[in-house]
């Protein structure tokens, strides 16, 4: 099944009918109005505070940052542990610093560098909670509404996007930034309820998880070895740098382009919410009519053009045209790389593989707040606007050198392997490293034909764990052909076999069809430095020997 048909089989709202994903969507809805609400409650404060076009700009930087920091070890907790548990705990800490927040700014003791480092602790939690929602998304709809129920996600963002900075501009204009801070820490209550009430049933892992050292390294080892997931974390990150203005700038392009107030900077960010819903919704359609790669490369040429007609506007109307147009293109290149991430990543790399998309992306518009912040103080807000349109425009360039490409849905089913162990030594989790070793006896004749099948396989082990891959033949045997490789530890071997899918079980098919006809496989695991499983000297006692005081019957 392609991985774009799921789109054809439900509706947009068909994950709405299933009573937990509604209620944290709706939840989710509320809590991105008060992400947004601050975000405009902080940027204008900042313009109240300083003069400098790159200080306004950071307020962007500092409510992106911890989502490219703190993302990658959340998508570790996320598939670590109970990813309802861990999504609760990022929204603790986020209404948390909210509610310290909102005190120090009543309290006249929020400066510029207070209001950045507070964007960043709240933003700190949301980077928690992340990851776990979107990793958890599978467990609250059916298979086949993944990817409307992705899409929902992005549309619950934009619809909050659409009112949410003209709320927050109101809120300002009327009842000053504090009442605006009070009312993010206040929005995050409701999304924490529904996930405490959510009774998520949890399947017991067969393997202790791992530490979050190598939860992180095996995260970013999958997405390094899966083709789909490289193109897509680096196309997002040249994508946030390069439209990283349409948000960075608004209030500048409200406050020194239209002459406006707050409440004009909301009308934009409104404007550009509206249109990334409707760019939402018609990411099924694009994906089907187009495909994913021909949908991206139109939308990034769209939205360039856009946000060059919003660099040399002077007209409201003009202005917030450009800006709906950009937004609909955005988030329609956002969502459709999402959606390939997600359908590419098996269930136990899921939050990781997110949370590195998610930290690509946002690393790439801090990183370009940042960049067209110092580039509007140095030449002007609208040449750096101009340029950033026309850095959009030459991105489908990339997109003909990489392009992106989706994995099969039914690829990524999980399998067990029932090949049976031979384990004779007293060896735990952390002994090693092991080395594998599995021997194939092929006939000359198709060595060619099985060299290409065997070498298909590496990514396959890399992106599982495995490390240092071989293919070697015997130079005394030209039938005898071994595939080598190794893992740190005898537990990370185990997580290997753990991790098969279908995929991956298709690919050992395809080389083991050129088995000599009467062979099978031989498989050696080895203990690289054994000394651990051997006595210290020969006057040692032997914990296996029956008459010793360690021994275990």
């Amino acid at each position: 099944m392609n991985a774009t048909t799921p789109t054809l089989l439900t509706k947009p709202e068909s994950p709405l009918k299933e009573p937990v994903f509604r209620r944290i969507w709706t939840a989710s809805l509320l809590s991105n109005f008060g992400q947004l609400i601050l975000g405009v409650g902080a940027a204008w404060e900042m313009t109240r505070l300083t003069n400098s076009p790159s200080m306004v700009a950071l307020v962007q930087t500092a409510l992106m940052l911890p989502l490219m920091l703190a993302s990658v070890p959340a998508g570790a907790l996320a598939d670590m542990y109970d990813r309802r548990k861990v999504a609760m705990a990022g929204l603790v800490f986020s209404v948390l610093m909210a509610c310290i927040f909102t005190g120090l700014n009543l309290a006249g003791l929020a400066g510029p560098w207070v209001i950045l480092a507070f964007c960043s602790l709240i933003g700190v939690g949301v980077a928690v909670y992340a990851p776990a929602w979107q990793a958890s998304i599978n467990e609250q709809v059916e298979p086949v509404q993944i990817p409307a129920a992705i899409a929902l996600g992005t549309i619950s963002y934009n619809v909050a996007r659409s009112f949410g900075p003209a709320i927050g501009g109101l809120v300002v204009t009327v009842a000053g930034a504090s009442v605006a801070f009070g009312m993010n820490a206040a929005f995050y209550i409701p999304l924490l309820l529904a996930f405490f009430f959510w009774k998520r049933r949890q399947i017991p892992a067969r393997l202790p998880p791992e530490t979050m050292g190598r939860a992180i390294v095996s995260g970013a080892r999958f997405s390094l070895h899966s083709r789909t997931n490289r193109t897509a974390l680096f196309r997002a990150f040249l994508f946030g740098w390069a439209g990283a203005t349409a948000g960075a700038l608004a209030p500048l392009i409200a406050k020194d382009l239209l002459n406006g107030d707050a409440a004009l900077f909301g009308i934009l960010l409104g404007a550009s919410g509206v249109g990334a819903v409707c760019g939402a919704m018609l990411v099924g359609t694009m994906r089907t009519a187009l495909g994913a790669e021909i949908a991206i490369r139109w939308m990034m040429v769209i939205g360039g053009v856009a946000l060059m007609a919003v660099g040399v506007s002077t007209n409201v109307v003009l202005t917030c045209i450009g800006l709906f147009v950009a937004g609909a293109a955005n988030i329609a290149v956002i969502a459709m790389f999402n959606v390939a991430v997600q359908i590419s990543s098996p269930r136990w790399v899921t939050a990781r593989a997110l949370s590195l998309f998610s930290s690509a992306l946002t690393g790439g518009i801090a990183l370009g707040a940042w960049f067209w912040g110092v580039m509007a103080h140095d030449f002007g807000l609208q040449s750096a606007i101009v340029a950033s349109g026309i850095a959009l425009l030459l991105l489908p360039i990339i997109g003909v050198w990489l392009p992106l490409t989706e994995a099969e849905a039914d690829s990524l089913a999980p399998v067990e392997i029932d090949r049976p162990m031979a384990v004779a030594l007293p060896i735990t989790m952390r002994s090693g490293p092991v080395v594998i070793e599995v021997d194939y006896a092929i006939a000359p004749e198709n060595a060619r034909a099985f060299y290409e099948a065997v070498r298909a396989m590496r990514r396959l082990r890399l992106r599982n764990g495995a490390f240092g891959w071989s293919i070697e033949r015997d130079v005394g045997d030209d039938t005898l052909w071994t595939e080598r490789y190794s893992c740190p530890t005898w537990g990370d071997y185990l997580r290997t076999r753990d991790r098969f899918t279908e995929g991956d079980l298709e690919a050992h098919k395809n080389a083991r069809q050129y088995l000599k006809e009467g062979h099978d496989i031989v498989v050696r695991r080895r203990l690289e430095r054994p000394y651990g499983s051997v006595r210290a000297s020969a006057d040692t006692p032997d914990p296996r020997a029956p008459d010793s005081p360690f021994f275990t019957p």
